[in-house]
């Protein structure tokens, strides 16, 4: 993995998956990035970060916006692309970092010192985890998850080849309701370290 190494965290709304992420981030020393990447790219852009802010990770609405040459002028595919080409740089320039979400497994496929992770877990943890976030009914929370989640799978799949969720097309995918948000972050803090060291000695190959 050379000197640099590469999170990208995916996750089913409800797992717990941006705790672990937050978690992984500390351990690591590493920046984390989700919507800030967002707020950056805007503020160097002269946008309104509040107003591009509705588009984050955001599938796109067909037959809303034009297409010309192949491109939509969506504002979700504007942003989208906009967050993509900042984790490219940052890859690029030999930055280390962990990104949740924003089809990074797939922006970032070509660099070695990435490791891809998807969170998944048990539909009644993440209800209970909903329910006690947003102090909401368990039928809320239950929409609420189905609603997230299929906005993230639509997103997801707009922009990749691989399918939002799909274990072939991650390095490692674990379901967080079997040992914890605790205990499924020290599982892969040892599965990550255990790759760095293996790689150790590996020629760089990005």
């Amino acid at each position: 993995m050379c000197n640099q190494l590469i999170i990208t965290l995916g996750r089913e709304f409800g797992s717990g998956g941006h705790e672990i992420a937050r978690r992984l981030a500390e351990r690591f020393d590493l920046p984390l990035l989700e919507e800030n990447i967002l707020h950056k790219v805007a503020e160097e852009k002269g946008m309104d970060k509040g107003a591009v802010g509705l588009y984050d990770e955001k599938p796109k609405l067909h037959g809303v916006y034009r297409t010309v040459h192949g491109f939509n002028n969506s504002p979700e595919n504007v942003v989208a692309h906009m967050q993509f080409e900042h984790m490219k740089e940052l890859a690029e320039a030999g930055k280390s970092f962990l990104v949740v979400g924003r089809c990074g497994e797939e922006v970032l496929k070509d660099y070695d010192c990435m490791v891809s992770i998807f969170v998944l877990a048990d539909q009644e943890f993440k209800i209970q985890r909903i329910m006690e976030r947003e102090s909401i009914s368990y039928e809320d929370a239950l929409l609420l998850m189905d609603r997230k989640n299929r906005s993230r799978k639509l997103y997801h799949n707009q922009y990749c080849k691989g399918k939002w969720g799909d274990s072939r097309n991650y390095e490692i995918s674990i379901n967080s309701s079997k040992l914890g948000i605790e205990g499924t972050t020290d599982l892969l803090e040892r599965y990550i370290r255990a790759r760095m060291e293996e790689e150790k000695q590996s020629p760089c190959k990005n």
